[in-house]
């Protein structure tokens, strides 16, 4: 099996673990702090794992250059505005579709990857984005015409943008490092993470700082939020150092089916058959890239 595989699956099955959290801590919080919680305890897991890399194998330093902090700054940005973007749309449909939305990401890495990276896909991978297109259109609510919603499909696809980017540019960022993929893409997340923290948490310190004050208080929820996304991170920014971001981001669709799990019998929520059509169609595309 090729080493981004296991990566990605564990990076889908921490984001929807943490997804979740994110959902239930919403309701606690704004959608800046629930998107602040991703990022808050997250650093100090990103240098340990940094740290425990180096004590395992004496590996080079990176080699930064303008072209790397440029690629994590975009990175970083982009991951926080997904993100948010991501936990408003959990207040406009339930937490599976709001997953299945977001994960346009696929398409768009795959199509941005061809378009603005010279990247290439199989013709398994080209069904694979059709597919994926087909659920993004289901989980709209596009089969009725009734229940179309042009908002929550732009909300879904904004977030699916700028996580499609995010991808990209901290490929980018890794490869920018010369070094082989484990330091490489730990380095990455370390960087992002640090940069996500500090913007995100100043301006929630400068506009809302009750929301620290909240998010201290359910400090348990912040702190599975961040461990989870911190592990998340971890899978992804590994996968795609090794591979193209469009198959990475095509094969962790399989992420809505840990999602329909945890909607179903954790957070008691029901789908429609549309729905379900669309999320099985998700894992149809994942498994082509396979």
């Amino acid at each position: 099996m090729s080493l981004w595989i296991p990566f990605t699956l564990l990076a889908a099955l921490m984001q929807a673990i943490r997804n979740a959290l994110q959902k239930t801590l919403s309701t606690q919080t704004s959608v800046l702090g629930a998107t602040l919680a991703r990022f808050l305890f997250a650093s100090p897991l990103a240098l340990l794992y940094l740290l425990g890399l180096y004590q395992w194998q004496p590996y080079d330093w990176p080699e930064i250059s303008v072209a790397t902090v440029a690629y994590v700054l975009g990175a970083a940005v982009m991951q926080i505005l997904a993100t948010a973007l991501m936990v408003k749309l959990f207040t406009w449909k339930n937490y599976a579709i709001g997953v299945g939305l977001a994960k346009s990401e696929a398409v768009l890495a795959a199509l941005l990857g061809v378009a603005c990276w010279q990247l290439e896909l199989s013709a398994l991978g080209w069904c694979g984005v059709v597919l994926g297109s087909v659920a993004v259109f289901l989980l709209a609510g596009a089969s009725k015409t009734k229940a179309f919603s042009w908002p929550v499909l732009g909300l879904g696809l904004g977030s699916g943008l700028a996580f499609a980017l995010a991808g990209l540019w901290v490929r980018d960022a890794a490869l920018s490092t010369g070094l082989v993929f484990l330091p490489a893409a730990a380095w990455v997340l370390l960087a992002v993470i640090l940069t996500q923290s500090l913007l995100l948490g100043s301006w929630v310190l400068l506009k809302e700082p009750a929301t620290l004050i909240t998010l201290w208080r359910c400090r348990r929820l912040t702190f599975f939020s961040s461990l989870t996304s911190a592990l998340g991170s971890l899978g992804w920014f590994t996968a795609m150092s090794l591979q193209s971001v469009a198959y990475v981001k095509t094969l962790g669709q399989v992420e809505v089916l840990f999602s329909l799990v945890i909607s179903t019998l954790v957070l008691k929520e029901r789908l429609k058959t549309g729905d379900l059509a669309g999320l099985l169609l998700v894992v149809a595309a994942a498994v082509l890239v396979m």
